[in-house]
């Protein structure tokens, strides 16, 4: 439940993170925003580090190799999720971007060797289909002559992030094991944000005033929303909180309404309550498996 309730949070800051991006504008380079994204995201996390006390400790690592293939996988990853994001409308990115949380719990049955048992298999291709209500109405991809070769673009890569962040979550999921979540975090802001510096000769530009505060408001979002997702993986199974990313779709709902003034309709409705059900059912076949996970115990003692 803890675990859960940190992928939640995460989601709502996330979410907050694409507003912002959004806001800033269409024109900006992918690399130029996954840089204001990582670098400034380091702000909130040492912030938080320091008045943990854990700031100096939280540099050192048994594990350096696996910061970099996170690192790796993560910086791909949020650069082709920006690009779709920047060159999609939002509906359609959030909505190709929720193929992440299938591939999650896939990988993690295959790579992780997590029992994932029909229940949950349920749940996700159950939360999905709501999405798939939400979702289809607003689609403007195929409508009005077609898709153009920018949105495909956009949509591939959007794709392909949630491929290779469904292997960075595997990625996480291995680190929790031996390294503090402070670690993680860390050492992915600070990769994120060198890598996306070898972009600078492809696109980047000066910018107003507003959009840099957006960014910036971007990456102080980013870091806050990372710390809440690594602490979800030290508390539970990839396989277990990968489906909540679906609550974003009603959190979206919240701030698409907001922000931009849209009115959720019938559609959003229904298939909103689909996905609640489906995180429901999730929470209350856990809360069973626990049950029984400690009635086991305590007959075996």
């Amino acid at each position: 439940m803890r675990g859960i309730a940190f992928k939640v949070g995460s989601v709502l800051v996330f979410l907050a993170m694409q507003t912002f991006i959004k806001l800033a504008g269409s024109d900006i380079a992918p690399g130029q925003v996954t840089f204001c994204r990582s670098f400034f995201a380091l702000f909130p996390i040492m912030s938080y580090l320091g008045y943990q006390g854990q700031l100096r400790s939280s540099f050192y690592t048994a594990n350096p190799v696996g910061h970099l293939k996170r690192g790796t996988l993560g910086i791909i990853s949020m650069g082709l999720g920006f690009y779709g994001l920047l060159h999609l409308p939002l509906p359609e990115a959030i909505a190709l971007g929720y193929a992440m949380p299938l591939v999650a719990v896939v990988f993690a049955a295959l790579f992780l060797g997590e029992t994932v048992r029909i229940y949950r298999w349920s749940a996700v291709l159950f939360g999905m289909v709501g999405v798939a209500i939400i979702s289809w109405p607003k689609l403007t991809l195929f409508r009005e002559g077609g898709i153009h070769a920018e949105q495909a673009i956009g949509a591939i890569s959007v794709l392909m992030a949630s491929v290779l962040g469904g292997m960075a979550m595997i990625q996480v999921r291995r680190l929790v094991e031996e390294e503090k979540t402070a670690t993680i975090v860390l050492y992915f802001s600070i990769t994120a944000a060198a890598f996306s510096l070898v972009t600078v000769p492809f696109g980047w530009q000066a910018l107003d005033l507003k959009p840099q505060l957006f960014l910036v408001a971007a990456g102080f979002c980013g870091g806050i929303a990372q710390i809440l997702l690594t602490e979800s993986y030290r508390h539970a199974d990839v396989s277990t909180v990968a489906p909540f990313e679906y609550t974003s779709i009603v959190l979206g709902s919240v701030i698409a309404y907001l922000v931009f003034g849209d009115v959720p309709g019938g559609s959003t409705l229904v298939g909103t309550a689909i996905v609640v059900a489906a995180g429901i059912f999730i929470i209350y076949r856990e809360r069973q498996l626990d049950l029984e996970r400690r009635a086991a115990r305590q007959a075996g003692s």
